[in-house]
């Protein structure tokens, strides 16, 4: 598999749980999710898999708008999602497993939402 093998489809948040649930029922497995600065917004990515066939969606959001919680869907996204919560600010509704802020402990509060924090420059294709 090569990475152009690989489809990438971006979604609003607000179709977010229809299409989590889409790859539930077809036997996918959550394989990673994870978020990404990109200058005013934020990207949070999910991959799923069959058969080593990946499949991934993306949200894009201001970072304030409240992202529902997969963990209903797969219960370990809990995980994924109290990080993003911890380093990135990011609101996610219904998780199951909520440590509010805590899971995480770090110098700033959620130091990668502003990156600059330690005096680091934006990529340049940022």
């Amino acid at each position: 598999m090569t990475q152009d093998d690989q489809q990438t489809t971006i979604i609003e948040p607000l179709h977010l749980l229809g299409k989590v649930e889409e790859f539930k029922k077809k036997g996918c497995r959550l394989v990673q999710m994870h978020c990404t600065k990109a200058g005013d917004t934020f990207e949070i990515n999910y991959s799923f898999d069959i058969n080593y066939e990946f499949s991934n969606i993306r949200i894009i959001t201001d970072g304030k708008t409240e992202i529902p919680s997969i963990s209903g869907i797969y219960w370990g996204a809990f995980i994924y999602e109290n990080e993003m919560q911890d380093l990135f600010g990011i609101r996610f509704a219904g998780m199951n497993i909520d440590f509010s802020g805590n899971l995480i402990r770090t110098a700033k509060k959620n130091p990668f939402a502003d990156p600059s924090f330690r005096g680091e420059k934006p990529c340049p294709d940022a």
